[in-house]
């Protein structure tokens, strides 16, 4: 792989920023709505609070379903993740009032790298549209070797700097950073899968494949 190259302690400590960053904010707000019940008298003000907290946590636990998959050992070496499982953390983490997720794969069990790969192309194809839009996935070919195809269309979508070449496994002697680091390990999961990754505009839409 061409690029910048990274020590393990290095990658490990950015992707923790990552999802560090996706976590700090509903847990924030979950700390502030105890605040507000612990010092508010009025009940109309406690009800908001409640009303947060509760909203917040299914929030919070979300992103960490999808993080421990997206991220995490998701099992023993060798191990499959159903693509059901996956939709479905999927939703929980990008659906909300301004995205939604069209989910065009097949139920079926594919090699946990290959999952982890296809979580992590939403990631980045969801950072695209800040303002939210349509997330599809589509399959590329089936079976075991089956890639993906993420399309993000949303108001004024774009391919963000250096983030093509580094989800093409090629940080240009840049250094890696949080924001860096999401699509540059993109690029490891699909070289450990043995597929290219890609990204382009098509149209007014992002689209993300590996295949």
């Amino acid at each position: 792989m061409s690029g910048t190259p990274i020590e393990a302690l290095d990658l490990a400590a950015l992707l923790c920023s990552r999802v560090c960053h996706d976590l700090i904010s509903p847990v924030g707000a979950i700390v502030n709505g105890l605040e507000v019940l612990a010092e508010e008298k009025d009940e109309e003000t406690k009800a908001f609070a409640m009303e947060l907290i509760t909203k917040s946590a299914r929030t919070a636990s979300a992103k960490l379903q999808f993080c421990r998959i997206a991220f995490g050992a998701a099992g023993s070496a060798g191990a499959q993740i159903d693509l059901g499982d996956a939709e479905t953390i999927s939703r929980g983490f990008f659906e909300d009032d301004k995205t939604k997720l069209a989910w065009n794969l097949p139920r079926a069990l594919l090699a946990k790298n290959r999952v982890k790969l296809l979580l992590n192309m939403l990631l980045v194809a969801g950072q695209t549209i800040p303002r939210g839009g349509k997330l599809t996935v589509d399959p590329l070919g089936e079976g075991d070797r089956m890639g993906f195809k993420v399309s993000a269309a949303g108001a004024n979508a774009k391919v963000p700097p250096a983030v093509a070449a580094l989800l093409a496994g090629d940080a240009g002697g840049a250094s890696l950073d949080a924001h860096r680091i999401q699509p540059f390990y993109a690029s490891l999961l699909a070289q450990a899968c043995g597929v290219k990754a890609g990204m382009a505009m098509d149209g007014e839409a992002v689209v993300v494949t590996a295949q």
